[in-house]
């Protein structure tokens, strides 16, 4: 066992949210780049997984707004892959 029982699940979404967000930039430059036009708009396309709309509580002194919305897309899927491979290697 190469210590996987000693990290726990906080470094795993923290690996997760980093391979997300990593891969989503990766994504957005990827559009800047004329020899990947053809392929491009597939690649970033968003899929809409998860969307909730936004509830407002209003208390008289302060409002709130509380909402989710998850649209990966391609290159941020394969970059939570590569960050799931990555923990597990590491």
């Amino acid at each position: 066992m190469r210590g996987n029982a000693t990290r726990g699940y906080g470094v795993l979404i923290l690996f997760v949210i980093t391979g997300a967000v990593l891969g989503g930039i990766l994504g957005e430059i990827i559009l800047d780049i004329p020899a990947l036009s053809s392929v491009a708009p597939y690649l970033v396309h968003q899929y809409a997984i998860l969307d909730l709309s936004p509830v407002m509580i209003n208390l008289y002194v302060i409002k709130l707004s509380f909402g989710f919305a998850l649209h990966p897309n391609l290159i941020s899927i394969l970059g939570v892959v590569l960050a799931v491979f990555l923990f597990k290697r590491v």
